[in-house]
């Protein structure tokens, strides 16, 4: 019998992955000159994503040490939520 509630969770895991991995690729094409950051539609997008993204991410990001400018606190936090991701369904599934 599949938990209504465990899929909602995982499926609430998988969309918030995809808004960092879209914030990941906007934050690279801004930082790289591909996209221009002062048209209003990237402003907007950019913004959102940053307010949806940044209250996971700070607190991953105080604990990090300083790799040169590299930010590697997305990368974590993505391998975080898929260990919770399989957590959930190993336990309530078996």
């Amino acid at each position: 019998m599949i938990n209504p509630l465990i899929e909602l969770i995982v499926t609430l895991i998988n969309l918030y992955n995809y808004v960092l991995i879209a914030w990941l690729i906007l934050s690279w094409l801004i930082s790289f000159g591909i996209v221009n950051r002062y048209q209003p539609a990237v402003q907007k997008i950019n913004f959102a994503l940053f307010k949806l993204t940044d209250p996971l991410l700070r607190p991953i990001r105080k604990y990090m040490p300083d790799l040169g400018g590299i930010d590697i606190s997305p990368i974590v936090l993505i391998l975080a939520m898929n260990f919770i991701e399989k957590t959930l369904i190993y336990y309530a599934y078996r």
